[in-house]
C-alpha cells in the first residue's frame, strides 16, 4: 500500500488534475503528458483481487505495459461507459502499439457486480479488457491506497436501488509500474492516446 508521502503525491495530482494543468518541473520533463502529473513519479500501490475469469490478478502482471486503472461500477449510467468508451477508443487509435497497454477496471460495487456481469460489461468496451471484484473490505483497500472516493447513494423509485457516487480519475501507471498521472473525467481518446503513446515510446527508448 501507499505510504504517506506516497499519498500527498497522489492528492497533489489530484488538484492538478481538478485544474486540467500539469504542476512543477514535470511541465517541462514530461511536456507530452496533459493529466495531473506525479513528480517525481511513485511505484503504483500493488494488489490482488480476482479478474472477470475468476483467476487472481495482480497489478504487478501487467509491468511491461501502460495500464490504465479505473474503478467503477456496471451499473454506472454515463461516467463510466463514457470514460471506458474513451480508453477503448484511445487504445484502437495506437495501433499495433495497443499490445503496449491494458485497461484494467476495479467495481466499487461489488455486491452487484458478479464475475460475469464484469465479463460482459467490461470486454464489451474492448475484448482485451480485464474487470476485477473482491469483497468490499478488499475492494475498500485497493480505493483507499489510490485515494479513491465512493459512497452508495439510495435511488428512489428506482429498480437499483442505489448509486455509487465515485470520483473519476484514470490512473495512468507506466511500463514500469510507476504511477505518473492523474487523467481526469471528459479527458478525450485523443489526448489519452497520446499520453500512452509517449509513454510507450519512453519504455522502448528506455
Amino acid at each position: 500500500m501507499l505510504g504517506q508521502n506516497q499519498s500527498v503525491m497522489i492528492a497533489l495530482a489530484l488538484v492538478c488534475a481538478l485544474a486540467s494543468v500539469g504542476c512543477g518541473p514535470g511541465d517541462r520533463a514530461t511536456p507530452m503528458l496533459r493529466g495531473g502529473r506525479l513528480d517525481p513519479p511513485t511505484l503504483a500501490a500493488d494488489f490482488t483481487l480476482t479478474d472477470h475469469n475468476g483467476k487472481p490478478f495482480t497489478l504487478s502482471s501487467t509491468r511491461g505495459k501502460v495500464t490504465l486503472l479505473y474503478f467503477g461500477y456496471t451499473s454506472c449510467p454515463d461516467v463510466c461507459p463514457l470514460t471506458l468508451a474513451d480508453m477503448a477508443g484511445a487504445l484502437q487509435d495506437l495501433g499495433a502499439d495497443a499490445q503496449a497497454a491494458q485497461i484494467v477496471f476495479i467495481t466499487l460495487d461489488p455486491e452487484r457486480d458478479s464475475r460475469q456481469t464484469l465479463q460482459k460489461y467490461v470486454t464489451a468496451f474492448d475484448a482485451t479488457n480485464i474487470g476485477l471484484h473482491g469483497t468490499s473490505n478488499e475492494i475498500k483497500q485497493v480505493a483507499d491506497a489510490y485515494g479513491v472516493k465512493y459512497k452508495k447513494t439510495p435511488l428512489a423509485n428506482s429498480a437499483l436501488g442505489y448509486a455509487v457516487d465515485h470520483s473519476a480519475f484514470i490512473y495512468v501507471i507506466d511500463r514500469r509500474g510507476q504511477l505518473r498521472e492523474l487523467l481526469p473525467f471528459g479527458t478525450s481518446r485523443q489526448s489519452i492516446a497520446s499520453d500512452l503513446k509517449f509513454l510507450i515510446n519512453e519504455g522502448d527508448s528506455s
